[in-house]
């Protein structure tokens, strides 16, 4: 007799949980929670009427875009965002680099990685919107909270991932390194920067598209950028300036990402 007759002629991953009656259990209470999630929520429905309604009016505005009766505050509001954006960018990278060196466990002594893993916890624990209620508490509307905001943000995002990518580099080239005699700073120089450095530039260009995105956000708390020239389009129910203002965002973040992969493919 042929054993083979018996095979299986295509594979199926086997369940996770091979226990059939508890997989049905788990399926039912999380379909039943799902109900109960749904019936707390307080709907009103007559509001929510009101709102397709007002919503297909701001469809609409993307019909007919105006960009001519506020392209000043729009073009101010774009400079702003901009300027915020890159030096942002450019600050927030220039203090990653140390806290990021200082947060990977094969160069970093136990009281410095301590100290830098800290530094990320925190700033990767608080949302963008929230640090820049923060800021503009502390230093007042404008694009001055907007750059703090972005910079603070920058670290938590570029110190965390360059932190990690040191972690892993391949210790055979360091060790090659150091055994030659080599500095800590020589270890670090020609053993670690070769291998993170592609990597290194990479999520900078990627931070430097998430920072622009995030400056049209952070203004509608009054922290600069086309956020909130926005935010008073909407406030006013000037529909076609809001989006002009979004054709805007989306061009400038189409543009930088286009931008970012010819230069990631460059320097690669």
């Amino acid at each position: 007799m042929d054993a083979s007759a018996d095979w299986p002629t295509r594979w199926r991953r086997p369940p996770l949980i091979t226990d059939r009656w508890l997989r049905w259990l788990l399926i039912l209470a999380a379909l039943s929670y799902g109900l109960v999630a749904a019936a707390s929520i307080d709907v009103n429905w007559a509001r929510a009427a009101d709102g397709w309604e007002r919503g297909l009016r701001f469809i609409g505005g993307f019909a007919s875009p105006d960009f001519s009766s506020r392209w000043r505050d729009i073009s101010t509001g774009l400079v702003e965002s901009l300027t915020m954006t890159f030096t942002a960018t450019v600050a927030g990278i220039l203090l990653s680099v140390p806290i990021g060196i200082g947060a990977a466990r094969n160069l970093a002594p136990l009281p410095i990685y301590l100290g830098c893993r800290a530094i990320i916890a925190i700033s990767r624990s608080l949302q963008e919107i929230i640090v820049a209620i923060l800021f503009v508490a502390m230093v007042g509307f404008g694009p001055l909270a907007g750059f703090l905001t972005l910079a603070f943000a920058t670290i938590g995002f570029l110190a965390k991932l360059l932190g990690e990518d040191i972690e892993a580099i391949d210790k055979a080239q360091a060790d090659a390194v150091r055994a030659t005699g080599a500095s800590w700073w020589q270890v670090l120089d020609y053993g670690v920067k070769p291998q993170v450095m592609p990597r290194l530039i990479g999520l900078s260009l990627y931070r430097l598209d998430i920072n622009f995105r995030e400056s049209s956000v952070i203004g509608i708390v009054g922290a600069g950028g086309i956020g909130a020239t926005l935010n008073t389009a909407l406030d006013r129910y000037e529909y076609d300036s809001a989006a002009a203002i979004l054709l805007l965002i989306i061009l400038i973040v189409l543009a930088t990402e286009y931008s970012s992969s010819w230069i990631r493919r460059r320097l690669q």
